[in-house]
């Protein structure tokens, strides 16, 4: 089983992109995490360049979610929503519309913050963007608040155990 990480925040040392490398220690031995880097090669999404062939970085994003069976989501919060990085993403990953990678894939969210509250409300943000974009949620939000602390994996079990339950493995 296939999962793709997706850290929404570009920060060498990310507390996000940490709660990904968390996730993949606690994951079934059957199963594989690979966080995607790319974020930071995407353009800025505009309808008029949404050609094909698409954008190299952008055929890359498109192919690495559909290669996966799942796609694990971790946000920061950034001004009390998701950082326009991630949201760029979605919006690239959503297109074409009826074919897009993201279209009915089992996706999660969950998000990282030194601060109290672990990003619930980009969390709920990116949520309902990855509703509308065609993808299908699973599970609620999955706050890990003050993470420069530390991230502790045991939540994570069971939110990806959902998350793996909905794959319909990917053809190869």
């Amino acid at each position: 089983m296939r999962v793709l990480g997706i850290s929404g925040s570009l920060r060498r040392d990310s507390h996000n992109t940490s709660l990904l490398l968390t996730a993949a220690e606690a994951l079934p031995q059957d199963a594989e995490l690979v966080v995607f880097d790319g974020l930071r090669a995407l353009p800025h999404y505009d309808q008029d360049e949404d050609v094909a062939p698409a954008h190299p970085a952008v055929q890359t994003l498109r192919d690495a979610i559909e290669e996966a069976d799942v796609v694990l989501f971790a946000t920061p919060e950034y001004n009390g929503t998701i950082p326009g990085v991630l949201k760029n993403a979605i919006d690239w990953a959503s297109r074409p519309r009826g074919e897009a990678a993201l279209l009915n894939k089992p996706v999660s969210v969950v998000g990282a913050s030194p601060g109290m509250y672990g990003a619930v409300w980009a969390q709920a943000d990116l949520r309902k963007a990855l509703g509308v974009a065609g993808a299908r949620v699973v599970g609620d939000e999955l706050p890990f608040a003050e993470a420069h602390e530390g991230i502790d994996a045991e939540p994570l079990t069971e939110h990806l155990a959902a998350l793996l339950a909905e794959a319909a493995p990917v053809a190869a």
